[in-house]
């Protein structure tokens, strides 16, 4: 992955949401088309929030230029589960890389993933209200 990677816009015509590795983290990446890429630090929560709302496909098609793949986010949860300190979490996100990989159905991805994300997350529930507020809060800095 050379820059961002995009899972989607927020709405129709509105700033793409993704994420971009940067000296061996990942962040957060909002943007919009002919303007400069915001980054911020993103937590594992929001890290598994974007590989659920990427499976889930509940955000409107990203630039295509920019979309990110299955391998990307395999990459992105992989990145996760090396940094995972409990036993319990690495296998879970073994588990949910597993399913990325073989092209399980979407649904057992989504499970894998929502069950290390409950593991891991320490904010809010809902992976598309976590994600609109903190790409909101992104835009609106600069």
């Amino acid at each position: 992955m050379d820059g961002p990677c995009a899972i989607g816009r927020l709405d129709g015509d509105g700033p793409w949401i993704g994420f971009v590795l940067v000296e061996g983290r990942y962040r957060l990446a909002v943007g919009r088309e002919g303007e400069s890429v915001r980054t911020d630090p993103a937590d594992d929560g929001l890290l598994l929030a974007m590989a659920v709302a990427y499976f889930e496909d509940v955000l409107d098609e990203p630039p295509p230029a920019m979309e990110a793949t299955h391998a990307d986010l395999s990459r992105l949860v992989r990145n996760v589960a090396d940094r995972a300190t409990h036993a319990e979490s690495r296998r879970l996100l073994g588990e949910a890389v597993d399913s990325i990989d073989d092209g399980l159905a979407v649904d057992e991805v989504i499970g894998r993933l929502v069950a290390a994300r409950i593991r891991t997350a320490t904010e809010q529930a809902d992976p598309l209200d976590l994600l609109r507020e903190r790409a909101e809060a992104l835009m609106r800095r600069s």
